[in-house]
């Protein structure tokens, strides 16, 4: 109740005002309300996998209904299909309302590897990371700051991934769904325990550690002691996510 029940999305705004936005949950609803009445008129969405929890608000954000908006959706390229064949089956009957040509906005799709870009004056660099199904984490830097974005990952089986994006950065965005004891019933779902974010943690030494991707069996208190079970053995402050929280970098 504290902390938000609202899957993944995190916007970004640059010093020249473009906004980027990190995965499209169900937090995305009120982002897009704020966008329409601001009247943005360019998104660019950074989706780091297709599971449905980092998806499944993105019929909901307002420019797509907008004629004279623009979104690019970046995705990792996908198996068997297209990142754009995916997105248009579930933005389609029977999943969605309204067939995707009814949509009103300028669609792009953009399909992602390894690979660095240039997105709303960031420099972006992608990595695949330890998650079933293809999925990356996300680095955005500009001015000499930097957000790391790995919101699923599982280090548990990959000591190494993430961390390439994660170090150093100034702050870090990190997976933090289990306790210890959670992970031995849940080795191979592709999320991270108190240990294994603790090791990425002293490997990445970023400037602040933010734990999202909360479990949605936790409730307030379970998230707290969590947080600060990690903060003993980090031996530094994290801090824990939360709808509304503003970072400024």
């Amino acid at each position: 109740m504290g902390y938000g029940g609202n899957t993944t999305c995190v916007e970004v705004r640059t010093d020249a005002g473009a906004v980027v936005v990190l995965d499209a949950g169900t937090g995305i609803r009120e982002l897009g309300k704020t966008l329409a009445a601001e009247r943005v008129r360019e998104v660019d969405l950074l989706l780091t996998h297709l599971h449905l929890d980092h998806i499944e608000g993105l019929g909901f954000l307002a420019p797509l209904f907008d004629a004279e908006c623009s979104v690019r959706i970046h995705g990792p390229r996908q198996e068997g299909a297209s990142l754009s064949e995916r997105i248009v089956a579930y933005l389609s009957p029977p999943y969605f309302p309204l067939p995707f040509a009814r949509l009103d906005a300028a669609i792009e799709f953009v399909e992602l590897g390894a690979e660095s870009f240039e997105v709303g004056g960031l420099h972006v660099a992608a990595a695949f990371v330890r998650h079933p199904g293809p999925t990356l984490g996300y680095r955005l830097a500009e001015a000499g700051r930097s957000l790391a974005f790995i919101p699923d990952n599982e280090p548990g089986l990959d000591p190494e991934s993430g961390l390439e994006l994660a170090a150093g950065a100034d702050v870090l965005l990190h997976d933090a769904q289990y306790t210890d004891e959670e992970y031995e019933t849940h080795a191979g779902w592709g999320h991270t325990s108190v240990g294994h974010l603790v090791r990425t943690l002293a490997e990445a030494r970023p400037g602040r550690a933010v734990l999202v991707h909360h479990d949605p069996d936790h409730g307030d208190e379970d998230l707290e002691r969590l947080r600060d079970a990690a903060s003993d053995r980090a031996g530094r402050a994290l801090e824990l996510g939360f709808e509304g929280l503003e970072l400024t970098l």
